[in-house]
């Protein structure tokens, strides 16, 4: 059996799974979570908030980053790291379209 390639589905779709794929570790999303209760931008080591090795933490927030959900800012030899509001918006706003459409009241049993 072979599926359709995902460019044969809407672009929403496309982009919300992308998202998802981003937010399927813990990691990250601990990562999100703390960076929100913060309400700052964070220049100290966020290793010290996860239980994950430092780099493995790196290794998190550079998906983060490249998917667009946190800000990096070079302060000299460290980056700061906050949340970008636009993505978050977004995600938020894909998420309910999609779970609205999907919402049923009716339960199969």
């Amino acid at each position: 059996m072979t599926y359709p390639r995902t460019e044969a589905f809407d672009a929403q779709y496309q982009e919300l799974a992308k998202y998802a794929k981003v937010l399927s570790h813990p990691a990250r999303l601990a990562i999100l979570k703390y960076l929100a209760e913060v309400k700052a931008c964070i220049s100290g080591d966020i290793s010290n908030e996860i239980p994950l090795s430092r780099t493995t933490v790196s290794q998190h927030l550079q998906v983060l980053r490249e998917a667009g959900f946190i800000q990096g800012q070079i302060d000299g030899v460290k980056i700061n790291y906050c949340l970008n509001p636009e993505t978050v918006e977004e995600l938020k706003q894909l998420f309910n379209d999609f779970m609205c459409k999907v919402q049923s009241d009716k339960c199969c049993k």
